[in-house]
């Protein structure tokens, strides 16, 4: 039997998450995107309610929450604000390689710890050369007896400012291209480890971007996440995970822009009567709607499956790239409804178009997602 309806225990989860959105995002996510404010207090609480650590595990300090709850959450904090919900998405994803394929010590070591107060872990890909395209990193960790001695940088990375940790993908041999990168877990305490610049960013400004630097890191052997070779592999599976995460968080943001533009829509009026009335407007709506229930069923589809461990490589990429690309049409059209004020920062619609284009970029673009999906059909 196919149940569609939420548990008592989710629906919990995704009322206190809609209550936290209201009370402690939403009256402030425009003068945070403004100034380009990190909310650190509001991260402080968002760790208090468990949102950050909800999905790792329980034996750790976890909430154990399953990849589908994690998706609830996420959208209901996207819907206040995609900057703060990004940087709660982020902070453990640098901890999701530990879990899958971390030894005991290392979860004991890293994860713990985590759970205890709050802390930012940055998962470290992109380079100045390299985005969707991970072969193409120039990062090496080279071996020299019981450390390595990592060099390179990572760019675009999420919370680094903030960051405790930096999970990060290196060359261990750069001759075996893909089966050649290994993962590994830096302390930002490291010598050798520094931050660069906070990037001025287009959307989500609520949320924290930063060039992270390796110069000589020399780090033990154990800290280096499954064998030599295994880096790849382990970082699909994280976007496994995270691709339904971004997807969460666009239909947040879609939901978010429809409400506004029906609310603006009943109130505005032209030719005497409300632009609700004219059936151009009601069909766009209509249709948006329809996508955003489609793009929702998508996306816990994608995470249920993660959490019944299925293969969920092909749903993670349909989910991340539908819903991308419908925040990018639910927004723009919310900001038509509103007319030369939607164009203005003054109004909310302006600053959810800015906050979803990132979703389609971040987390493999969505031509990459294309791709995946593409090859899927003819396996």
């Amino acid at each position: 039997m196919i149940n569609f309806r939420l548990s008592e225990e989710q629906e919990l989860i995704k009322n206190t998450a809609k209550k936290f959105a209201q009370k402690e995002i939403i009256p402030y996510s425009q003068k945070w995107d403004e100034e380009e404010i990190f909310p650190i207090e509001v991260y402080e609480k968002a760790f208090e309610a468990g949102f950050i650590t909800g999905s790792l595990p329980e034996k750790y300090g976890g909430g154990g929450f399953g990849l589908l709850e994690t998706c609830i959450i996420l959208e209901e904090i996207a819907y206040g604000c995609a900057g703060i919900a990004t940087s709660i998405a982020v902070a453990p994803l640098g901890m999701y390689p530990l879990i899958i394929a971390g030894t005991e010590e290392q979860k004991e070591k890293f994860l713990t710890p985590f759970c205890e107060k709050l802390t930012f872990a940055s998962l470290c890909i992109t380079e100045p050369t390299a985005g969707s395209d991970v072969v193409s990193i120039t990062t090496k960790a080279e071996k020299k007896g019981d450390f390595y001695i990592i060099n390179g940088q990572k760019s675009f990375i999420t919370n680094a400012s903030y960051a405790d940790f930096f999970t990060v993908i290196a060359y261990t041999n750069p001759s075996l291209k893909h089966k050649g990168l290994s993962l590994f877990i830096i302390p930002k305490q490291t010598e050798g480890l520094s931050i660069g610049k906070k990037e001025k960013k287009m959307g989500q400004r609520a949320s924290d971007t930063a060039t992270v630097f390796f110069e000589n890191v020399k780090i033990p052997v154990d800290y280096r996440i499954g064998q030599e070779g295994e880096g790849f592999k382990i970082l699909m599976k994280t976007f496994d995970k995270s691709r339904p995460v971004v997807a969460s968080m666009a239909v947040g943001v879609s939901q978010r822009a429809l409400d506004l533009a029906v609310n603006y829509a009943k109130e505005r009026s032209q030719f005497g009567k409300p632009i609700f009335n004219f059936q151009a407007i009601q069909f766009e709506l209509a249709k948006i709607k329809r996508d955003i229930e489609a793009a929702r069923l998508l996306t816990y589809k994608a995470a249920w499956l993660n959490d019944m461990g299925i293969k969920n490589t092909e749903f993670a990429s349909m989910a991340k790239s539908f819903a991308s690309e419908l925040s990018m049409r639910a927004t723009s059209f919310a900001i038509q409804v509103f007319g030369g004020y939607g164009y203005s920062r003054e109004y909310p619609v302006e600053k959810l178009l800015r906050d979803a284009k990132v979703f389609e970029i971040y987390e493999g673009t969505n031509q990459i997602q294309h791709l995946i999906i593409a090859r899927s059909l003819f396996r």
